[in-house]
């Protein structure tokens, strides 16, 4: 019931609707992705850039 009514623009100010919250769910998840994503990179670079130096 209290979701429903922030979902119709009637709750308080800065409460999040269930759309905006299915968006940050999904966001946070891309994030925490790209942060492996990153940390994978950054690991094959230093390897590589170490085989090089032989």
């Amino acid at each position: 019931m209290k979701q429903a009514k922030i979902d119709r623009g009637e709750g308080p100010a800065g409460a999040l609707t269930t759309a905006e919250r299915e968006e940050l769910v999904q966001l946070r998840r891309k994030v925490r992705e790209q942060e492996a994503t990153i940390e994978v990179l950054g690991k094959a670079t230093a390897f590589f850039a170490q085989d090089k130096m032989r």
